[in-house]
């Protein structure tokens, strides 16, 4: 394979033929030559007046072909294989499955949610009637939080496993080629659906099973061991190792390990509001008013340092919509999805101040779930002042700055509707005060940022968990129990999609090495 990198103008970055020509003339290659290529990386430089695309091709001759990647990953029959109980079908539970069968065990996959396609109807009963099914919704469910999501695959994870290995079995399962090379890969909420059926269907295939609308309620643990798993309907399944990947909103998961005495820990967190701007006015500043069919809609990552806490940008979806993500009654939050073309009017992110433990009230009790207690209690203030609806309480950012009401509201994505409310005044000081700095130098870096046409959702409290599931650093147990495996974001070893999988694939690895597998 010949390397060779390019710089193009966006409209020659679109035309296939021409790069292919263009990367061959560079190479010194006859293009008849040319047998094969693949996109190898693929960036956009806005950075100086002229908008550029980075690209880095491979090119192959005389008869060579790329690599069929698909070669790698064989699924055979595990049916009669040891089983390992995978409690939780987001990332890290779905990775974690599919890695057991490559690993020649048997994945048992314990679901509370429903399958994509029944959790659709309550999500979308959630959005147009407000009616919220705690089991079923924007976090729990098949494929997890990440199922309805822009599904961004940009991590930093390196040192956490191989990135493009995860990729790859996206692209298996349905994704677009596309995210192999793109600087920030992401999926689309349009597209995750089908793609997370299709990792259920090689689970299915190979002899694994899967439970769905089945939530454990507790372990049978002795001699150091968890013997089986039991539901909330009374059922027990025998367990060989557990792979216990429930996601960063399982509240009831930490409080059952504690009455186990399964060492948790608070962690740092973040927690702050959604912004809402009109797409074209963000592209318009990343693209220097320079917008053109052929650019993507623009994304942005901001962070600044506030009364020495971070405030940055998180989960940022352009040409997206905000959406409910409560998953109890009585509390509501908010946050961010886009669709694969990126093509809403809106695009938003959230903004959020980081929350270190000492910061935490009752940090200085000892209580693990000190986080979320705190998060609770924000998420009840937001169903309050959203007039104890899923409706969410929103203010122009200029007058969220100023601390002042706002005296009208502007459109929005948020389709249970929105309320006028002096949002600056009830969220708790140590992050609106915080909020408001951060914006103003958010507006410095960015002109136009901070406008009448921008208004802020709130809030954006499930960043990641504030809780940790203490685990053995080489053998990935919890300390005291040898076959349990806490992994992905509920364990507080995660933080997204990528990550999460990466994490879910690690825990089988470990499970299999205590079964005595390679």
């Amino acid at each position: 394979m010949i390397e060779v990198d390019l710089v193009l103008t966006p409209k020659e970055a679109s035309d296939r033929d021409f790069y292919i020509k263009r990367a061959a003339a560079v190479a010194g290659l006859d293009f008849l030559r040319v047998s094969d290529w693949q996109i190898l990386k693929k960036s956009i430089d806005a950075r100086g007046r002229d908008i550029l695309v980075n690209l880095k091709l491979g090119l192959y001759a005389d008869g060579e072909k790329c690599e069929d990647f698909s070669l790698k990953y064989v699924y055979g029959d595990v049916s009669d294989k040891p089983s390992v109980a995978v409690i939780g079908a987001g990332p890290a539970g779905l990775f974690a499955a599919l890695r057991l069968i490559e690993l020649g065990l048997r994945p048992i996959v314990f679901e509370r949610g429903k399958n994509v396609s029944q959790r659709r109807r309550d999500v979308a009963a959630l959005n147009t009637k407000q009616i919220l099914d705690p089991e079923s919704n924007y976090c729990y469910g098949e494929g997890g939080a990440g199922t309805f999501s822009d599904g961004k695959l940009h991590t930093r994870s390196n040192k956490r496993g191989d990135i493009k290995r995860i990729l790859e079995i996206f692209c298996l399962n349905g994704a677009s080629p596309d995210i192999l090379y793109e600087s920030k890969p992401h999926i689309g909420s349009d597209k995750l659906p089908r793609i997370v059926s299709s990792m259920r269907e090689k689970i299915l295939a190979s002899g694994g099973q899967v439970y769905f609308s089945t939530r454990i309620d507790d372990f049978n643990i002795s001699a150091s061991k968890v013997n089986s798993v039991i539901t909330s309907d009374g059922r027990e399944f025998p367990v060989q190792a557990v792979i216990l990947a429930t996601g960063h909103s399982a509240e009831d998961v930490y409080e059952m390990l504690l009455r186990h005495n399964i060492q948790l820990q608070s962690k740092g967190f973040a927690m702050g509001v959604r912004v809402e701007h009109p797409r074209e006015l963000i592209d318009g500043i990343f693209y220097h008013g320079k917008n053109s069919e052929y650019l993507p809609a623009a994304t942005y990552s901001l962070v600044t340092q506030v009364e020495n806490r971070g405030v940055y940008s998180f989960c940022m979806c352009p040409g997206g919509q905000i959406v409910p993500s409560a998953t109890v009654n009585g509390r509501n939050l908010v946050n961010g999805m886009s669709g694969s073309l990126r093509q809403n009017y809106w695009s938003n992110a959230g903004i959020v101040v980081e929350i270190r433990q000492e910061d935490i009230p009752g940090f200085e009790t000892g209580n693990p779930l000190c986080g979320l207690k705190y998060q609770a209690e924000v998420e009840r203030q937001c169903f309050i002042n959203g007039g104890s609806s899923q409706k969410a309480p929103a203010q122009r950012l200029t007058d969220f700055i100023s601390g002042k009401i706002s005296s009208s509201l502007i459109e929005t994505s948020y389709v249970p509707g929105i309320v006028n409310s002096p949002v600056h005044f009830w969220l708790p000081e140590f992050i609106s005060n915080r909020l408001r700095k951060g914006f103003q130098d958010f507006g410095k870096r960015m002109k136009g940022f901070v406008t009448d046409e921008a208004q802020i959702i709130a809030a954006e409290t499930r960043t990641s968990s504030p809780v940790r599931i203490v685990r053995d650093a080489l053998l990935w147990n919890v300390p005291g129990v040898e076959n349990l495996y806490p992994c992905g974001e509920g364990a507080g070893y995660a933080g997204g999609i990528v990550s999460s999988a990466m994490d879910g694939e690690k825990a089988s690895e470990a499970a299999a090495r205590y079964l005595g597998l390679k």
